[in-house]
């Protein structure tokens, strides 16, 4: 399933998360942000298998860094991931995709203080 996500949507995916956080990454002050962005691309490459979890000891300030992310692009990102995911669903070959696109929705919503892990 990996091989045909990663054909019709891992890889582009994967794409706009890189350039995002290349941006994130030049601009200094939106490391943190750049690297939770590059964390998402590799998740948006591989999807099947693996899962999103807390990360121990994230706090206050990650909590600070997902609220000004929601507002400046998590929302935007999220929708599109459900749109793209209901469109996915229209197929029966799609449904599995769509439903690794809702997956992939709190993690580009709040993606600080997370981390991406195989699934045993």
């Amino acid at each position: 399933m990996n091989l045909i996500w990663l054909v019709l949507s891992g890889f582009w995916l994967a794409v706009g998360y890189v350039v995002a956080g290349v941006v994130c990454c030049v601009l200094i002050v939106t490391i943190p942000w750049g690297l939770a962005s590059f964390r998402i691309a590799n998740y948006a490459l591989w999807p099947f298998g693996r899962t999103v979890v807390d990360r121990p000891g994230a706090g206050a300030p990650s909590l600070l860094g997902n609220v000004v992310w929601i507002v400046v692009a998590g929302i935007w990102l999220a929708i599109g991931h459900v749109v793209t995911g209901v469109l996915l669903c229209v197929t029966i070959i799609g449904i599995p995709l769509g439903v690794a696109n809702f997956k992939m929705v709190p993690v580009s919503l709040m993606p600080l203080g997370k981390e991406i892990v195989a699934l045993p």
